[in-house]
């Protein structure tokens, strides 16, 4: 596979990485009271914990370890000094972070920009050493629920698939993706069914076995989540192997071309509707998948038409500056 398809690959998986992330992150944003037992809204609420929450984020995050390889492999055959314009490009990261952050408390961009830092050493460290330990790490963090420290392993995975040049090889590899990906949906059943045993029936009611089942099925959902997030990964990556696929998900790449900007823009598409629509406080969780789905369709459609004439998307065009020091053209 050649350079080019290879980021296409990568793309693809951004943008659906992206797009469960919305669904996650419009909770917290809009301040939604927890679903009543027993109606749509509270089966919607388990559906997010068990297929949702957990699982884009840690696609998301695998991506980053792989982007930031091929970055500075990139910057590296060019001649220049890839550590100096990573450097700059965690710097510009961190401060459009805490921006975003000041609306979204908890979101990933300053994390992935301290956490891009802490990886740099790791780019010229042993590739299977940087899988083991990733695998190692990320298994001892998931047992015990340390989402927040699951970042540092999930990206030396991704630095690991860029060692393996496992994007460079997906063409010859359809067999293989095929194994991992029946693997991975064998084990993520297990682990969803597992997961299910402790679904909450009763939400918020101060009750403490109540509250402890709910937390027991939280953490479990953390533990699986990379076991989820590798079937999804795998499915879409064997199915991306497909002409036809690659056509009919063609949005899906452009969206993932922009994550940087459509990152942002779902949150302020999230707070704008929210403040004009009197969502705060009201709106329920089936009500916030019908939004954050029109959000995406705006998003989806915005990106398409933006790359057909531009190279970059518009953060993604800052970002560019700041990390090169200069302007490149941003019209086709």
């Amino acid at each position: 596979m050649d350079f080019d398809k290879r980021i296409d690959t990568l793309d693809y998986l951004r943008g659906f990485a992206l797009m469960g992330i919305i669904l996650v992150n419009i909770i917290p944003m809009l301040s939604m009271p927890l679903p009543v037992p027993h109606t749509i809204n509270a089966s919607y609420w388990r559906f997010l914990y068990l297929f949702v929450e957990g699982r884009f984020y840690t696609i998301f995050t695998f991506l980053f370890g792989v982007g930031f390889y091929l970055f500075i492999t990139r910057a590296e055959a060019k001649g220049r000094n890839g550590y100096v314009l990573f450097l700059r490009r965690m710097i510009a990261l961190f401060i459009i972070g805490y921006v975003h952050v000041q609306y979204l408390p908890g979101e990933a961009l300053t994390i992935y920009a301290v956490c891009g830092i802490l990886i740099m050493p790791f780019y010229k460290a042993n590739k299977m050493v940087n899988l083991i330990f990733g695998i190692a790490m990320l298994i001892v963090l998931g047992i015990f629920s340390f989402k927040l420290f699951m970042v540092l392993p999930l990206m030396l995975l991704g630095i690991a698939a860029g060692q393996f040049h496992v994007f460079e090889q997906l063409a010859k590899s359809r067999n293989q993706i095929a194994i991992f990906t029946s693997i991975m949906l064998v084990l993520s059943i297990i682990g969803v069914i597992y997961q299910y045993q402790y679904a909450p029936v009763v939400f918020g009611d101060g009750a403490d076995a109540n509250f402890q089942k709910t937390k027991r099925f939280l953490n479990i959902g953390i533990t699986i989540g990379p076991l989820v997030s590798a079937f999804y990964a795998g499915l879409l990556i064997w199915l991306l192997q497909l002409t036809l696929i690659q056509k009919l998900l063609s949005p899906l790449k452009s969206y993932g071309r922009m994550a940087l900007t459509n990152y942002v823009s779902q949150t302020a598409f999230v707070l704008l509707a929210g403040k004009v629509l009197h969502l705060f406080n009201t709106i329920t969780y089936i009500q916030s998948l019908f939004l954050c789905l029109a959000i995406l369709g705006v998003q989806l459609i915005f990106s398409q038409v933006w790359l057909q004439f531009f190279r970059f998307g518009p953060l993604e065009w800052i970002w560019r500056i700041v990390t090169y020091f200069e302007i490149p053209p941003l019209r086709k």
